[in-house]
């Protein structure tokens, strides 16, 4: 797919769906149907976002990054652990866009007024905005679709989510501490 320099995707995917539509390649009930089986998944993923927006516009984030810097005590390895918690968090429950477009730029400056290296922290939010988003049906698009097509209730899919979850970012975290080791050292003083 091709995105117009500036532009966003549906510049060119709403002519092209109208295209497929005209030229009957894709029957028009089929697409009335599709737009309401994904109608509700949809509304519901941009709900989110409008809550992540607007948590940011009230300061969260930076009231996240004030209590980061303050209890890592200057400690890039327990910044990292701290980093992991709030990543993961924000992740399952305001999805993987939040912890990418809001929190990394946060975490990113909480190491820069610390004076620690930013690499390990700025790569764990990158990472856990993938690894850390199958826990809840809302942390990002693929889990609501996958959840309306299971059948599985809310606290149905978190239940046979959460071991997977728990193991995946406990794997991360011990990779992170490995391999950023040098990085994570404490400041010399």
């Amino acid at each position: 797919m091709l995105r117009p320099r500036g532009l966003p995707e549906a510049v060119l995917a709403v002519p092209a769906a109208c295209v497929a539509l005209l030229a009957g390649w894709v029957p028009p009930a089929a697409a009335a149907h599709q737009i309401v089986t994904i109608g509700p998944t949809l509304g519901f993923l941009s709900a989110i976002l409008l809550v992540a927006y607007l948590a940011d516009l009230d300061g969260v984030f930076a009231w996240l990054g004030a209590h980061l810097a303050a209890a890592c005590r200057g400690r890039p390895r327990r910044l990292l652990v701290l980093t992991f918690a709030v990543a993961s968090g924000t992740t399952a429950v305001l999805s993987l866009d939040a912890t990418v477009v809001l929190l990394t730029p946060v975490v990113l400056a909480t190491t820069r007024r610390l004076e620690l290296p930013p690499r390990p922290h700025v790569y764990a939010c990158a990472h856990l905005a993938n690894s850390a988003s199958t826990l809840l049906p809302v942390s990002n698009l693929t889990n609501l679709l996958a959840f309306s097509a299971t059948g599985l209730s809310f606290t149905g899919f978190t239940a046979v989510m959460a071991l997977p979850w728990l193991v995946a970012i406990g794997l991360e975290l011990a990779v992170f501490l490995r391999f950023f080791g040098a990085e994570l050292a404490p400041p010399a003083t």
